[in-house]
């Protein structure tokens, strides 16, 4: 019954007329000041969107890469004759941050025994992370802002598609170049989390999601999801491009090998966990000082 309340409560906020008020700059204080970054000068955004995702994991062939450094999702949603809920991008055009985060093991794969003391593990996998072995990936959108797709109600519910994220991953290492990615703008490696069960081809097995925790403001115009989990089990990766700049032709090779590449659907895993946030726009608008 409550998942009901508040799916009554997201589609009337979606109906709520977008304000012809809304400034050049935006300082949004109290529980919306997460909401800077929303396209309040777009007069179409009907309600704001953050999220944080602090914990979880992307798994690419045999590389396993955890989210040690927050990544953000931010930006707002609208409503279309169709009824659909298109996503706007950022403000200040960061919708998706890119932030690195540390390959366990580096570029060749090696990290300390596990028998090993935890201090002296510690030790050696921040050398080799460090070191001329170190590889950092950043998760990088591959598409327009407008390309992701927010179902609040599949969320809510645990049920089909909640967010798809059209992205392209950044291998970042001074022997890898600046231009190494798994993906690209032409062809994404797509991600369509759920917080319901995944569906990847057989032989391999569902995961389930969860939408969290629910909590609704007393003015009922902001809604805050925590502790959930989005998850995808089900999309596939494309082999390495543009490593090693002019010697990419040898170096993705290289790269494809060590790290499993091309990757079929199935054989890859993405799990977001943090928080979600969606707020009326009119709302973030009067909390400015």
């Amino acid at each position: 019954m409550r998942r009901l309340f508040i799916a009554a409560a997201l589609t009337a906020m979606m109906l709520v007329p977008a304000s012809q008020a809304f400034g050049a700059s935006h300082n949004p204080t109290g529980e919306f000041a997460q909401f800077a970054e929303c396209p309040l000068n777009n007069p179409a955004t009907l309600a704001c969107v953050y999220s944080e995702s602090s914990g979880g994991f992307f798994q690419v062939g045999s590389k396993t890469v955890p989210l040690k450094n927050p990544v953000t999702l931010q930006g707002g949603l609208t409503v279309n004759e169709a009824g659909e809920t298109p996503f706007i991008g950022a403000e200040n055009g960061e919708t998706l941050s890119k932030t690195p985060q540390p390959v366990p093991g580096g570029l060749l794969g090696i990290e300390a025994p596990a028998w090993w003391p935890g201090w002296l593990q510690e030790l050696f996998n921040e050398y080799i992370n460090n070191g001329l072995t170190g590889v950092t990936a950043t998760v990088e959108l591959a598409a327009p802002a407008s390309s992701i797709k927010v179902n609040l109600e599949n969320l809510l519910f645990e049920t089909g598609s909640a967010l798809l994220l059209p992205v392209k991953i950044k291998l970042s290492n001074p022997f890898l170049g600046s231009n190494c990615y798994i993906g690209s703008n032409s062809n994404p490696v797509v991600i369509d989390f759920t917080t319901g069960e995944t569906s990847p081809p057989e032989p391999n097995e569902p995961i389930h999601g969860a939408a969290g925790n629910i909590e609704v403001n007393e003015a009922g115009t902001l809604i805050t999801l925590s502790g959930g989990a989005l998850v995808n089990n089900s999309f596939g990766a494309p082999g390495a491009s543009g490593c090693g700049g002019i010697f990419s032709f040898l170096i993705d090779p290289f790269v494809d090998s060590l790290i499993g590449l091309p990757s079929p659907a199935g054989t890859n895993t993405a799990i977001l966990e943090g928080k979600l946030q969606n707020a009326l726009a009119f709302a973030v608008v009067e909390s400015e000082e």
